[in-house]
């Protein structure tokens, strides 16, 4: 299941002395042009609606002033220009990673990251154990020598020999979908545009004999308003070597505007299910094509949003594997014949238990589970009947991210955790032991000296909150340790263990780096998720405060050496900090972030947000939202931390203009010295397809700023 919201953590640290600070330039007074908007009968007044839009050239010009003064500020900072060296040195030594792998009859697809190359590229393989094997299919760094151009997806045939691409630009994730000859690299001449946006993202599915293809489609200019373009997302079909404009509908006219849809076809093409997401608030519908070639061919829909079947996979006995969280917050396991695709025909094979079941991965014989444990994850396998569970062992506190089922059977998994760097394993057939494969990384310096542990704050309403801990071995608890918390908190999705290595630059400054496992995300079940939506959005906020107070109190740190990131939906975290705790840490990084509330439903893809945040025309949502929306809670005459914002022009999923408002509001109200500073990447989005060379320069300008901040010397 696509992911559409998740911006990971990006560890940080460089460093001298506070007391050398630089002082930012003062910022230009922003122009207030009052704007009166009245919500379930209050009027509430913006000063800054006008920076909302992002062609005018008045925008243009305080935008490009706000950038100025950060590079100004951050440029002055001792470290600056060495971080970005030795981070470019670090990436230029890293062996390659290898992701989203796809298996088919004789070889393996693969996403291939190889700094110093800007983009990852689609590569095949013959196992995961014979590298030597690797042809390059389609290298974007190719098509595109600025690195300006990435992947966002591809889908090969039932047999392997094509593959369809979506390609975008400039971290838009605005996507064409392009059709190459696996073998030779060649490109077909068939293109069909917009089947990828990042409102409701994109997928697609070949048919059975590899002559078409099933993808998601936007509407076309003419077909609906301008405003619903970016809606709307219906599927149709595509018959290799004829113009798109022949295409024909298949399925989609009656889903919700806001729906989100992904195809998978069954390992021989037979069927086709599309798993249709409405909004981001985590409830799906499923319906099912097929069985190919047959005079009952069509669309079936299985499940409905209330039947609460959060996955579904294809499985080769001609059956489909539910995940359902309908009475089981932390899922069970359902079985349904083909032969009769009726959700009520559906049998418990997995009952649920204290593990929140994730993934669902079927082989011929076997069901692999991948659960996750408050963060860290687990493999469970089991026969086709949901009998014979065994645990596949895996290395301590690490993430299983993705599992796939090879065509003998047997199981691939990538496993990381905060101090190994990700690799592949392999599970062969009736074995419970897990192999590394030949698909490791290799990072550029150790983590020897690292440990992590896991402990627990306890939040407003007594709930407890886990906490990873990750630092430098012989690291003293005597509140002096600079201290970088992170956290996100929302969609169902969980902050698992993740390596970074460039965490290597704040542990060797003596820094504690920690993630945070609060509501709103996954990681205890569909309640934990609950527990942080909506109306009971507050509950995230308040558990990332407990965790602060938690490393105070524990003497891990003290609020002049405590700083905080988040990023997307972690960003409006940030927000309610810096809004509703602004005494509590020293500085804080925020990427792409929602500050504006009452209106983040009314750009495309905030829309897709409100089964997620709720809507200002409900009563009850609206007082929820106005009461932590962060930029209506900026208080004139307060002394803010020090922060950083950084957001991407071309950003489909969060509006920058939230980051310029947010920014302009502060900047009006705060009577500290600390800096407020605004950074905008005219050659990014929300983070998706970035070049390599713009994250090593936003990873060099966060670690900069945090490391002066907190006092950081190496």
């Amino acid at each position: 299941m696509r992911i559409k919201r998740f911006l990971f953590v990006i560890g940080v640290v460089s460093g001298f002395s506070a007391l050398s600070l630089p002082v930012a330039q003062s910022a230009a007074q922003t122009p207030k042009k009052p704007v009166s908007t009245k919500y379930q009968g209050l009027t509430v007044e913006d000063p800054y609606e006008w920076l909302e839009k992002d062609d005018e050239p008045d925008v243009k010009t305080w935008s490009a002033a706000q950038n100025q003064r950060t590079r100004q500020y951050l440029d002055q900072l001792p470290d600056r220009a060495a971080i970005e060296n030795e981070l470019t040195g670090w990436y230029a030594k890293t062996s390659p990673s290898y992701s989203s792998l796809v298996t088919r009859p004789g070889f393996l697809f693969a996403m291939k990251f190889q700094p110093p190359k800007q983009q990852p590229l689609l590569v095949t393989l013959t196992s995961a154990d014979d590298v030597a094997s690797e042809k390059v299919v389609l290298d974007p760094n190719v098509l595109d020598t600025k690195g300006a151009t990435a992947i966002d997806w591809f889908v090969p045939s039932s047999d392997g020999n094509y593959v369809a691409v979506s390609l975008s630009k400039g971290g838009s994730e605005d996507g064409t979908l392009h059709f190459y000859q696996t073998a030779t690299g060649k490109a077909l001449s068939d293109t069909i545009a917009h089947v990828q946006y990042p409102t409701a993202g994109g997928s697609a599915a070949w048919n059975a004999d590899g002559t078409g293809i099933y993808y998601t489609r936007f509407p076309r200019t003419g077909e609906r308003p301008e405003a619903d373009l970016n809606f709307y997302q219906q599927i149709y079909f595509h018959k290799l070597g004829t113009p798109d404009g022949e295409d024909t509908y298949s399925i989609g006219k009656d889903f919700p505007r806001i729906a989100e849809i992904i195809l998978e076809r069954s390992r021989h093409g037979r069927y086709i299910l599309a798993s249709v997401a409405n909004g981001d608030g985590g409830d799906f519908a499923h319906y099912l094509l097929g069985p190919d070639g047959s005079a009952s061919a069509r669309w079936k829909q299985i499940t409905k949003f209330s039947d609460q079947i959060k996955a579904a996979r294809l499985g080769r006995d001609n059956a489909l594997y539910l995940l359902s969280r309908k009475a089981a917050p932390r899922g069970k396991v359902l079985r349904l014949p083909l032969e009769t695709p009726e959700l009520s025909k559906a049998v418990e094979i997995i009952p649920t238990g204290e593990a929140v079941i994730q993934q669902i991965v079927p082989t011929a014989d076997a069901l692999f589970v991948g659960d996750l444990l408050g963060g860290p994850s687990q493999i469970r396998r089991f026969g086709l009947d949901g009998k014979g569970e065994t645990i596949i062992p895996i290395p301590k506190i690490s993430a299983v991210q993705e599992m796939i089922a090879l065509e003998d059977s047997s199981l691939l998994f990538r496993d990381q955790s905060y101090t190994e760097p990700a690799a592949w394993f392999h599970c062969a057939n009736g074995k419970t032991e897990a192999v590394k494969t030949a698909l490791r990384t290799t990072s550029p310096v150790s983590f020897a000296d690292i440990e992590v542990i896991r402990e627990f704050a306890t939040s407003k309403d007594g709930t407890k909150i886990p906490l990873n801990i990750v630092f430098r071995k012989g690291m003293k608890r005597d509140g002096q340790n600079p201290t970088l918390l992170y956290g996100y908190g929302g969609y169902g999705i969980s902050m698992s263990p993740n390596f970074e290595f460039t965490r290597r630059l704040w542990f060797d400054r003596g820094g504690v780096y920690v993630v945070a496992n609060i509501r709103g995300g996954g990681e205890f079940g569909e309640d934990w998720h609950r527990a942080g939506n909506l109306t009971k959005k507050q509950n995230v906020f308040d558990d990332f405060a407990a965790a602060a107070e938690y490393l105070i109190k524990e003497k891990y740190t003290r609020p002049e050496k405590l700083a905080m990131q988040g990023g997307s939906n972690g960003g409006l975290l940030m927000g309610a900090m810096i809004t509703q705790h602004p005494d509590l840490m020293r500085a804080v990084v925020s990427q792409v972030g929602i500050y504006d509330m009452l209106r983040v439903e009314l750009a495309p893809n905030g829309a897709f947000n409100v089964t997620e945040f709720g809507t200002v025309k409900d009563p009850e949502q609206f007082k929820a939202l106005y009461a932590y929306s962060p930029y209506h809670h900026v208080v004139d005459g307060t002394k803010y931390p020090s922060i950083l914002m950084l957001t991407g022009a071309n950003d489909g999923r969060v509006a920058p203009y939230h980051s310029r408002k947010m920014i302009a509001r502060l900047d009006e109200a705060n009577r500290s010295q600390n800096p407020i500073l605004l950074r905008t990447s005219s050659s990014a989005g929300h983070g998706i397809g970035t070049a390599l060379n713009e994250r090593i320069k936003q990873l060099a300008d966060t670690y900069a700023f945090l490391f002066a901040q907190l006092g950081m010397e190496k």
